[in-house]
Formats: C-alpha cells, structure tokens, sequence
C-alpha cells in the first residue's frame, strides 16, 4: 500500500486524464476486450455507442464542455503502457436534491497487465477526482461473483449498501396461466396508494439518484395521463387480486418506443405462485416486444421470478465511499 500511494503522490507517467477527444475508440475496444465474456446485449450496444461518440465530432465538441454536468462517461483516467492503452476507469456525476454523486465505473485492465496494481492507481485517481469536486459521496458497482474486484474496493474504503439481481425473459403470446385462485385485471385507481408503498420497499430510496423512481408514469389519474401523452409514454400496470384484495402488481413502461425495464410491487409476505401467474401474464400480454427486464434486491422472490421463465443476469453489489470516511483524501 505504501508502495502505491507513493506512487500516487509522485505521479505516474503510464496514468493520464482520458482524453474525450482521441481515446473513445481505445476505451470501448478495452472494456470489449475485458468484459466479452459478461457483457449481455445492452453493454454491447453501450460499446458501439462509444464507439460512434468517438467519430462523431459535434457530439466531441459538446462533450468536452460537459464532463463534469452530464449524467455520462465523458471523464477519468487511463492507463499507457508503450502507446498501448491498458487500462481505464470512467467518472459519471450526478446531482440529486443539491448533493453531488459520482459513479465510478468501467474499471478495466487488460489481460496481460493484471496483477500489477494499475486498477488500485486507477481507482484511487478516481477518487480524489471525485473529492477535488466536491462529491458527497462516491459509488461504484460490482458483480457479486468477482470476489477480487470486491475485495480491492473494500480495502480502499468502500462498503456495501445493497445488492440487486436483473432478471430477463422474452415475451412469449403462449404461455399458459395457473394458479386459479388469483385474477389478473388493469389496476384500480383504488389499489394505487398499496402499490406504491410496496414500490418504495423493493426500490428504496437511496437507490433514487441513479434509478429514480418514475412516479408520474405509474400514479392513475388524468394529469398523469397527460404528462404520459406529453412525454410519448405508454404506461400498462397489471394487478393481481384476490378474495383478500390487492396481492401484487406490475408495471411495464416505454418511452419514445423504448422499453425500460418492469417495476414488481408485492408485499413482504410474498405468495409466489401469485407473483409468478403475473409475470406469466406479462410476458404474454407484452408478446412483440423487445425481451423483458426486471431488477429486484438480490435473493429476493427467486424461486417465483425464475418460475416465471425468467433468468438472472447479474447480481450486483452496490458500494458506496463516503468523503468523511475516506483515508485517501485524509492521506
């Protein structure tokens, strides 16, 4: 450790600022290259997004007066060795309800340059960054099955907050429902204060600056409607109900034609094959759509969720540093 934080006191030559106007193209061939073997369709296409901002010399003018507002990887560091880019982290700002937050993300090193403390350089780097401006707090994901990536985060600092598992499935007109005990039906405006209780306890609220919860697309009423058909969004919750009331219910929501991921609300004393029969009906209901998404707390509701044909992606662990607790700024 002292050999590093020396390091990182002195200077590297290998570590410079990323450079949005020349190392785009690099970074995405970089993290493609370090996470192939992980990376679903969405991160692909968050690659050749990259890929063509690199190209695109509007958008580099743009970007570069933007690093530090914009809600995107458009700043950090990487590493150089012999005019070889090796390795990268990515610096995302938020701001929410006046306090700065930045996402640490994208830490990537090449295969054959592992083991040599270059992601510990990065990520320090990183973290002064985030302090010099200011950050309340800094935060980074990390994949619950990569015990050495977790393992280094915790030793710099950071802590565990919460873990969530994303789930997916296709849509599919065939399915067959069961569990004839519950019925499926549009909501009730009536049912709409129980559902969003459930909602803030399966997505909580410390979670809200990078997901926030999107309120107006789900609360019944006309103004919501309106702001619906003002925002191009088409909103669908389904419910399921039983002799005893409101037992469960989904929400599917697409913006502009693009899907966003499903929002589950249940209670804490969960009936899975109730919570299975309404993903069943989603997912027939949504048949011509692009595949389904659905992030809860992970080992939350597994054995209904993959009952449903649902299977998981990733399992990841949020962490978080707070500046007050960080012994590199105190160094």
């Amino acid at each position: 450790m002292s050999a590093i934080t020396q390091a990182l006191a002195t200077g590297t030559p290998q570590l410079r600022p990323l450079n949005i106007l020349r190392d785009l193209p690099r970074v995405a061939d970089l993290v493609e290259t370090c996470f192939s073997g992980t990376m679903d369709a969405e991160g692909q296409r968050f690659i050749q997004q990259m890929r063509r901002a690199g190209q695109d010399n509007s958008f580099l003018r743009w970007a570069v007066h933007a690093v530090d507002s914009a809600s995107m990887p458009l700043s950090g560091y990487v590493w150089e060795e012999a005019g070889q880019l090796v390795g990268n982290v990515s610096l995302i700002p938020y701001h929410y309800h006046n306090r700065k937050i930045f996402m640490i993300a994208n830490v990537a090193v090449h295969p054959d340059h592992r083991r040599q403390g270059i992601a510990r350089l990065l990520t320090e780097k990183a973290i002064v960054h985030c302090w010099k401006r200011n950050a309340q707090s800094t935060w980074l994901q990390v994949r619950h099955d990569n015990p050495g990536a977790i393992g280094l985060y915790i030793d710099m600092g950071f802590m565990e907050q919460v873990r969530r598992t994303q789930w997916q499935a296709a849509p599919d007109k065939n399915l067959v429902l069961d569990n004839p005990g519950t019925e499926i039906r549009s909501r009730s405006t009536a049912y709409w204060n129980l559902q969003r209780k459930w909602l803030e306890r399966i997505y909580p609220e410390e979670l809200s600056w990078y997901q926030p919860m999107p309120w107006i697309s789900f609360r019944p009423g006309i103004l919501a409607g309106i702001s619906r058909f003002l925002m191009e969004s088409d909103s669908r919750t389904w419910t399921a109900v039983s002799s005893a009331g409101l037992v469960g219910a989904v929400s599917w929501i697409s913006n502009f034609g693009k899907s966003q991921p499903l929002w589950a609300a249940f209670p804490e004393e969960l009936d899975n094959g109730t919570l299975t029969k309404l993903l069943l009906h989603v997912r027939r209901s949504l048949a011509g759509h692009e595949s389904l998404s659905l992030d809860l707390p992970g080992g939350l509701a597994e054995e209904a969720v993959q009952a449903a044909g649902f299977q998981a992606r990733r399992t990841l662990i949020w962490m978080k540093m707070d500046k007050t607790k960080s012994e590199i700024v105190r160094r």
